[in-house]
Formats: C-alpha cells, structure tokens, sequence
C-alpha cells in the first residue's frame, strides 16, 4: 500500500468521526512522522499497511471494523527501543487524539485496551473477537516463509542496534522462547491453520542463529 493509499484510508476512517478537518490532517502528519523516523526498520508505515490490508481481508468476521482499524493505527505510534512502556503510551496517545471525536461515537476504552493487549500479546478484552484478530495480525509476520521472516529479524535487530550482541540476543532468545512456550501463538482457528505451524520453525531457526 503505498503512502498516498494509506493517507486515503486514514481520511476515510477519521472523516466519519471527526467533524475538523485540521485535526485529521494534524493526526496524519503525526501518524506520517512517528512511524517514517529514521529508526523505524519494523515498525513503520509498511507495518500498519500490512495490518490494515488484513484487517479488509477478514472485515466480515471483525465486530467494529473502525475500532479495530483506530487501534491498527495507533498502536506502535509511540516506539522507542529503549522504553518499556510503548504500549502505554501508544494507548495514552489514541486516547488523546480520539477525544475530538463529534460525529459519531466510539469506545476509545474499547480502542485503549486493545493497544494494551499488544504488549504482552494476551486477549485481555473478554468476549471481543477483534483482540484475537488485532494479535494475530501484528504477529502474522512470524508465520512468513524464511526469507520474509529473515528480513523482519534484521530489521528488529537494527531497532535495538544500540544493544551490542551480548545483550540483545539473550533478551531476543527469552522473547522468542516465551512465545514458542505457549499452547498456540494464534487466537483465530485461520491464523492458527495458516502460520502456527511455519511460525514456530522460524522462532526455533532464529533461536538457533542467536545461540
């Protein structure tokens, strides 16, 4: 997707709430910048295209396709490698930006939670399917063939270049461990059938470079 697309698809999701068009266009040149800074490898624009053109894939099985896409947006808005509360952040940031909102309503708790749950990557909505769908998107990239995930690694590695090797790949190994040590990496029965199988073999072959 490229940038003109998804300035597009931001206009087109903001517009139905916000009655101010500065806000929007304040919003995206915000979105824009934070996820084009010049240490964003991963998490950036094409990260947020990747999850927004899966979020259309599966649309008729997602409850509120716009609370879902809001989160999508916001989610890795605010990332820094040296903090461990991105996550939070990102939440705080949506729940600040989507308190303009005049048009229609929205639950921005709905939209905070689920920014949250990317943290640890656990369901904590009870009864939301789209929390399951939000995980499963921002982590399908583990299930890719070799070369995709092999790209992804690199690019997560430069990220954290400021962490020399003696750090980073136990704190990667622990990560990386703590996923292939749960009963599944996906909530959804299609995600499970699509990468469960191919996305522990990366997480073992990556584990192995890092030993």
């Amino acid at each position: 997707m490229s940038i003109e697309n998804l300035h597009k698809s931001w206009v087109q999701l903001s517009e139905k709430y916000f009655k101010n068009d500065a806000e929007i266009a304040f919003l995206w040149n915000k979105i824009k910048n934070n996820y084009s800074s010049k240490n964003r490898y991963y998490h950036n624009l094409m990260h947020i295209a990747s999850m927004l053109e899966k979020a259309s894939e599966n649309k008729n099985e997602i409850h509120n396709y716009d609370e879902l896409r809001f989160a999508i947006w916001f989610h890795d808005i605010i990332y820094t490698s040296t903090s461990k509360r991105n996550e939070e952040k990102s939440a705080d940031f949506a729940k600040s930006a989507l308190k303009n909102i005049v048009k229609q309503k929205i639950d921005v708790k709905i939209i905070y939670q689920l920014i949250i749950s990317t943290k640890k990557h656990q369901i904590i909505l009870n009864n939301n399917f789209d929390n399951a769908f939000l995980l499963d998107f921002d982590l399908s990239i583990l299930g890719q063939e070799w070369k995709i995930y092999e790209n992804y690694i690199q690019n997560i590695r430069k990220e954290y270049k400021i962490y020399p090797d003696f750090l980073y790949n136990p704190a990667r190994k622990k990560v990386l461990l703590s996923f292939l040590n749960r009963e599944k990496l996906y909530f959804t029965n299609k995600y499970q059938d699509l990468f469960e199988e191919k996305a522990r073999q990366n997480l073992t072959k990556e584990i192995e470079l890092l030993s």
